[in-house]
């Protein structure tokens, strides 16, 4: 039994007991393991297996400057198709190289993720790399059905970076706080890359990082099963369309509030899991 989790652990080395499960039923099947959820998430805890969720934070995102902010678009908006909605952000990663920058791109209803960028600084052109491998993937025609949903960070305000969006028609909308709530898809998939694939892995140079972040998106986009699409890849999901079922909720306790907050995605009513630091 465990033999079958450090075999797929392999590639995923921080996947939790959930996708875990889904991914091993089959092979549980085939050689007569009867073992349900709650006994796999047992076996896991005791030895020592379960994985704890990382938490450190850096400062991403400058939004007191000069540039226009736009008004945020997706309000309640569930996407139903690909190609629709897609968001944006930075996050931090911390290296032996030092703290990197990671621009993503992720499409909010196949949660595939469309475009990435790896650097040492904050600076617009490394934005604007991981947008431009996305938009390679569509047409000019297809961006005039498309919203690009990020923070106001000054990258996603500048001209620099607005110049590609309006030469495919694209739609701008922002956020209107630092509320997660306003970015929940993005704030997930940056939590999913570098706790499940990034964090743990040795990084002495640039060059090293691409090659962990390139692997991590192909891992991700094709190879790992994603909750909030039905347990399908989200490459799988991206060729779907109408609403996708979600098999997660993600919560956030907004401050000073004594009840949390549902992101504005594919609503369910899953409760909150017990431990939200073990998975």
């Amino acid at each position: 039994m465990l033999d079958l989790v450090a075999k797929v652990r392999e590639d995923h080395p921080r996947m939790g007991g959930k996708k875990l499960y889904y991914l091993l039923q089959e092979q549980f099947m085939t050689q007569g393991i009867k073992l349900g959820r709650d006994a796999l998430f047992d076996l896991l805890a005791a030895n020592n297996l379960l994985i704890r969720r990382r938490k450190r934070k850096a400062i991403t995102t400058f939004s007191r400057h000069k540039f226009r902010k736009y008004t945020n678009l997706i309000k309640n908006l569930t996407p139903l198709r690909p190609n629709q909605v897609w968001v944006a952000d930075i996050t931090y990663w911390f290296t032996e190289a030092g703290c990197l920058y990671i621009s993503l791109l992720t499409d909010a209803y196949s949660h595939r993720i469309m475009g990435f960028a790896v650097a040492e600084t904050l600076a617009t052109v490394h934005c604007r790399c991981a947008l431009e491998m996305a938009l390679r993937q569509i047409s000019k025609r297809a961006g005039r059905h498309l919203i690009h949903h990020s923070d106001r960070g000054i990258q996603y305000c500048s001209q620099e970076y607005l110049a590609p969006l309006a030469a495919w028609h694209v739609q701008v909308s922002m956020t209107e706080n630092s509320d997660p709530l306003e970015n929940p898809v993005a704030e997930r998939i940056n939590g999913i890359l570098k706790q499940e694939y990034l964090s743990h892995q040795p990084v002495r140079s640039l060059d090293e990082a691409q090659q962990h972040l390139e692997r991590a998106v192909f891992l991700y986009n094709y190879k790992r099963p994603h909750l909030s699409c039905n347990y399908q890849s989200p490459d799988e999901a991206h060729r779907s369309w109408g609403p996708l079922e979600r098999r997660r909720k993600n919560y956030y306790k907004p401050p000073g509030g004594d009840e949390p907050k549902v992101s504005n995605f594919r609503t369910t009513t899953e409760t909150v899991n017990a431990d939200p630091d073990y998975h």
